[in-house]
């Protein structure tokens, strides 16, 4: 019992504690590394089994030991159980109750915990003695048969016992979890430890992914890579994160976005391609942006925006179904209904029912400024009509779009990648996904016109010049590229960190990011 409380205690303390704490750990080691036992020099271990793989097998794992007269269970040497019998765990020890001969602890390896029966008649007094100085965050291996307790649970009973290595830092108190947002982002790897469903969030976000793979495949698309220092940062609108190329002396950029060389591979026929990579835009961090994020971009060649439509819709319920088994997804308070059919608005259309405000009917970009100022827009000298309408949209609009919606047709001005509507050359054939208020993916039928990709990439320049951070700037390499000639070609750029949160029910990026960035701790 005194061990026990000891293993409690350490797990209650205070922070004042700590140093204590660990230099009883290291005492520990170094006893054993004395005696020629550091664990530290162990370099492997044969794992056999998982904790899951216990549980969904444990009809055929089962060992039921023999018992005497009075029906106590009778030690069983290792030789006298059927080799497919035994099972060999290794992980992190959770928990530990002692009590006198016989011990429970807790084992936690990737799939889940698994509670251990541990014995002086099994292990010796020796090695039971060894296993009562073990600490809570002690990984162990463990060989044994699996069997099931007085009370239904499916356990190990404990045969051989293995220091593998030795925990020099306790754990946070209560193995119930870690809350300090803080800390749980900085040291993910606790996090990890202490929280089941952390764990859970990761292995979705890598099945999320795997799964894009596996339906983009299926539609006969080359996954490629493209460069991420560039010289010039184009294909969205952002400030790029600037470094020095010392090989080279040159100024080189942190990519923003994967358009451009995608697009280049468009021109030299590879006509499905697609890129899942780190794109870097340098920019303020909330629950929805970190200045590093995963961006999927796709290009099809002989498509326009609405063979991207059906695309998107067709992936979305795809991975919805695949990775969370249905498509009534749950956010928040809402249920996300990815099964029927996406409402499709345009961008105007959108302002109309929400705002009450038809721009079709708005000619000039005084207009349209007159009607911001009567409803507190606020806009630049240098905005347009478009500019105006996209902040209409942004204001009355966005909010409103809890389940999917593609909004379509968005000005020219706002667009200058994407190919113009024959029927109205203020708009482009672009949309936009919403699902709970969130902008999903981005996609265009491209522009293949390289004489009109000059005069946009012209007016992006201009807007530089007077001030606009975030505009492209003329790429003549692609330039070069178009003028060998694009075909028509439907494109898109998905935010994957954004699609984790919706299919993890995250409420921050920070929850579906492994290390997100954070201020330093010495600033």
């Amino acid at each position: 019992m005194a061990e026990n409380n000891q293993q409690n205690n350490q797990q209650n303390a205070p922070a004042e504690d700590v140093g204590r704490l660990r230099q009883v750990r290291r005492d520990k080691l170094a006893e054993l590394q004395a005696q020629g036992r550091d664990p530290f020099r162990i370099v492997k271990y044969d794992q056999t089994h998982h904790t899951q793989e216990i549980r969904d097998n444990f009809e055929t794992l089962e060992f039921v030991a023999p018992t005497d007269e009075d029906g106590r269970a009778l030690v069983v040497p290792m030789s006298d159980i059927p080799a497919e019998k035994i099972v060999s765990l290794a992980g992190r020890m959770m928990s530990k109750r002692v009590m006198g001969k016989a011990s429970f602890a807790n084992l936690q390896d990737r799939d889940g915990r698994m509670q251990l029966y541990v014995s002086r008649n099994d292990l010796g007094d020796e090695a039971y003695a060894d296993f009562k100085k073990m600490d809570i965050g002690d990984i162990i291996g463990v060989k044994g048969f699996a069997f099931r307790t007085k009370t239904g649970e499916i356990s190990v009973h404990v045969k051989e016992l293995t220091l593998l290595s030795k925990s020099l830092m306790p754990l946070p108190e209560k193995f119930h979890g870690l809350t300090d947002t803080e800390i749980r982002y900085r040291q993910r790897y606790v996090d990890l430890i202490m929280n089941e469903d952390v764990k859970e969030t990761f292995k979705k976000r890598s099945a999320i992914i795997r799964e894009i793979r596996n339906f983009l495949a299926d539609r006969d698309f080359l996954e490629v890579e493209t460069p991420m220092l560039v010289e010039n940062a184009g294909g969205a609108a952002a400030r790029p994160f600037i470094t020095h190329y010392n090989a080279l002396d040159e100024e080189r950029k942190l990519r923003i976005s994967l358009e451009l060389y995608l697009k280049r591979l468009i021109v030299g026929g590879l006509e499905r391609v697609y890129e899942i990579g780190r794109v870097f835009r340098n920019e303020g961090t909330d629950t929805r942006h970190n200045p590093e994020f995963t961006l999927m971009e796709l290009y099809q060649a002989y498509t326009d925006y609405e063979g991207m439509m059906e695309l998107t819709e067709s992936m979305f319920r795809y991975l919805a179904e695949k990775v969370c088994g249905t498509t009534q997804i749950p956010y928040g308070d809402n249920i996300i209904d990815l099964g029927k059919p996406f409402e499709r608005l345009t961008m105007n259309d959108a302002i109309k029912k929400y705002a009450g405000i038809d721009f079709d009917a708005v000619k000039t970009d005084e207009e349209a400024k007159a009607i911001a100022k009567e409803h507190n827009i606020e806009f630049e000298d240098r905005h347009t009509k478009g500019d105006i309408i996209n902040l209409f949209f942004e204001e009355f609009c966005e909010e409103k779009l809890i389940q999917p919606t593609f909004i379509m047709d968005h000005p020219i001005a706002i667009s200058p990648l994407t190919k113009k509507k024959p029927t109205d050359p203020e708009k482009v054939e672009r949309f936009e996904l919403f699902i709970n208020t969130w902008e999903m993916c981005n996609a265009y039928s491209e522009l293949n016109d390289p004489i009109d990709q000059r005069e946009r990439f012209a007016a992006q320049d201009a807007n530089a010049a007077a001030g606009d951070e975030e505009a492209e700037h003329t790429d003549e390499d692609f330039l070069n590229a178009l003028e060998i000639g694009m075909p028509p070609t439907g494109g898109i750029g998905y935010g994957i960190d954004r699609l984790c949160m919706l299919l993890t029910n995250s409420p921050s990026i920070r929850d579906v990011l492994l290390w997100p960035q954070l201020k330093s701790l010495d600033k």
